[in-house]
């Protein structure tokens, strides 16, 4: 048999640990690992890891492609995370960016960062045993086979720890951020697999959002990126500049312009296509115009709130995401606030 590997089940922000009570069917927590999305399709003969965007990621694990037919007792769909720890032994924790390393073109270095950080494999759901499509049947239900299928699986194969317990999961959010986990996940136990949407819910340690660059502006000083402006796709699939990024170093705002390069709309002429931003009432004559870059880079940014369709001060970078679609970069990844009467407040 072979898999079609779907679009991940995805979740959406919530401020803090959700009731299972008010969830019908109620919720399973699991800590939230910060990874890459890896989708694993073992069919019997070959190993595909496909993500969350369109580039499969098989060939920057090959530790993990030979150990999946090694160790798995049968031909599966798996969803889960890829994740690689550094430090000694008794105090490793989840290294960033020693994993986002593995996107890299070059097959010698893919290889040798594969002996020296070895990746793992943590499994959450099991879409499909054999010919056996599960994807359609209650995560309840699914949470269990995958619990027989990876009974005895060894390293650098896991399966998440869970737990029922509201209580638990609020010290798992404090707690194991100390081990460089990103927060909680809560999963309804009674739906089945929806690739591509938001049914989950996460709590993560701040408000971050993966966004798309579209262009910067050159510092004031002439030399270097001064800002970097992002974006998000909204439910008309139309990109809108929601806010920028800087606060950068005078030698990495020089080393962004030419990582950013290769991203440049040019003209027929060849020269770099500008943009006109978004003016507001204190921007005056202000100069707002910027290059654009082809949508395609993500980033994950820091950012407080959003008002209206912007965020509502500058955000703040966090990382490069290479594994990351840009089309993937919406608005419903957001975090929504609660309405409270102000009149409750003024008293």
């Amino acid at each position: 048999m072979r898999y079609d590997i779907p679009s991940p089940m995805l979740a959406k922000a919530a401020a803090s640990v959700p009731d299972p009570a008010k969830t019908t069917g109620g919720l399973l927590f699991e800590p939230k690992w910060d990874g890459f999305r890896g989708l694993i399709a073992w069919d019997g003969e070959t190993v595909e890891i496909g993500s969350r965007g369109a580039k499969p990621l098989t060939r920057h694990f090959p530790e993990l492609v030979e150990a999946i037919p090694r160790l798995l007792p049968g031909p599966c769909l798996l969803d889960g995370e890829i994740v690689v720890a550094t430090g000694p032994e008794g105090a490793q924790r989840l290294d960033w960016e020693a994993l986002s390393q593995r996107i890299h073109p070059a097959a010698s270095r893919v290889a040798r960062l594969a002996a020296e950080t070895p990746a793992m494999f943590i499994a959450f759901d099991l879409l499909a045993v054999d010919d056996e499509d599960l994807s359609s049947t209650p995560f309840a239900e699914r949470r269990e086979r995958l619990e027989t299928l990876m009974a005895g699986v060894e390293h650098p194969l896991h399966i998440t720890r869970t737990t029922h317990d509201r209580d638990a999961a609020v010290r798992w959010l404090a707690e194991f951020e100390g081990a460089g986990l990103d927060g909680v996940v809560a999963k309804p136990l009674d739906q089945p697999y929806a690739p591509g949407k938001r049914t989950l819910v996460k709590v993560k340690h701040a408000r971050t959002a993966d966004v798309v660059a579209l262009g910067y502006r050159v510092h004031r000083s002439g030399s270097g990126v001064g800002s970097l402006l992002v974006g998000l796709y909204d439910s008309d699939g139309t990109l809108r500049q929601v806010g920028g990024v800087a606060a950068w170093s005078d030698v990495r705002r020089r080393e962004l312009v030419e990582e950013l390069a290769p991203l440049v709309e040019r003209d027929d002429a060849g020269d770099a296509v500008t943009g006109e931003g978004e003016r507001s009432r204190f921007s005056g004559s202000k100069d707002v115009s910027f290059v654009r870059l082809r949508p395609e880079l993500v980033l994950e940014v820091r950012y407080d709130q959003l008002e209206g369709s912007r965020f509502r001060h500058t955000v703040q970078f966090e990382r490069w995401r290479p594994d990351r679609d840009a089309r993937s970069c919406t608005y419903d990844q957001l975090e929504t606030v609660a309405g409270y009467d102000l009149a409750e407040v003024i008293g």
